[in-house]
């Protein structure tokens, strides 16, 4: 079980974002700080997303990334990303994988990136509303199953997918356990949960339903899980 600490990238600031909402933004400032920070407290995989690019479709926060590399910490990075030369930029940068998300939906795209660049660099984050995929910055719920998909991933390669419940993201409400659980029984995938992380407990679940890691958004951010703790307790 790994511990993520999360960096969301916004205009060269690290930010939490309130359920996705882009109009709900709070800013924790400078990114590669936050970074070294979660680094000295045990960390040592980051999970960044870069917002803007998860919008606009844009290639953003690309320095910021840098910075965060050259702290020496691993990390892996989603949002925006469509394209092999995007993927190639960013490992040549030193991130160890890239998340694809709604650019995941062209399957042909996810095949042919995990024939390049292999399964252990590429990663699906699968965002979900009432097990549902919900794609482009998750403005947009789509008629497809979230299992299902996850299924027709796993035919072509994949086999690590981050799962987010985005009615969950930000609140502080705790993992959607049944849901995450789904995920793990039913496609075999090393899930890493996503999603509302509130106390240790959340961690405790994550582990015990099967995940292979969580993602620590705003609990870290307000103190509400003590990443130092957790990270004792729960990594293997």
């Amino acid at each position: 079980m790994k511990l993520y600490p999360a960096i969301d990238l916004h205009d060269g600031k690290a930010v939490r974002l309130y359920k996705g909402d882009y109009a709900q933004v709070t800013e924790y400032g400078d990114p590669v700080e936050m970074a070294k920070k979660w680094k000295s407290l045990g960390a040592t995989f980051l999970h960044l997303v870069d917002l803007d690019g998860a919008k606009d479709g844009k290639f953003a926060n690309l320095e910021a990334v840098k910075g965060i590399v050259a702290t020496g910490i691993d990390c892996e990075l989603g949002g925006g990303v469509r394209d092999l030369s995007h993927i190639e930029a960013l490992l040549n940068v030193g991130v160890k994988r890239v998340i694809l998300g709604s650019s995941a939906l062209n399957l042909e795209f996810v095949k042919s990136a995990v024939e390049k660049f292999g399964n252990e660099k590429i990663v699906i984050g699968i965002d979900c509303k009432n097990m549902m995929v919900a794609t482009h910055g998750w403005l947009n719920v789509t008629d497809i199953s979230a299992v299902e998909f996850a299924l027709k991933l796993k035919e072509i390669g994949i086999k690590t997918i981050i799962f987010t419940d985005i009615a969950k993201d930000g609140t502080l409400e705790g993992i959607n356990v049944l849901q995450t659980k789904r995920m793990v029984d039913e496609t075999g995938l090393e899930i890493i949960a996503s999603g509302g992380a509130k106390t240790s407990d959340d961690i405790k679940n994550a582990k015990e339903i099967g995940c292979c890691g969580i993602i620590l958004g705003k609990s870290i951010y307000s103190g509400a899980i003590d990443l130092e703790e957790a990270i004792k307790k729960f990594e293997d």
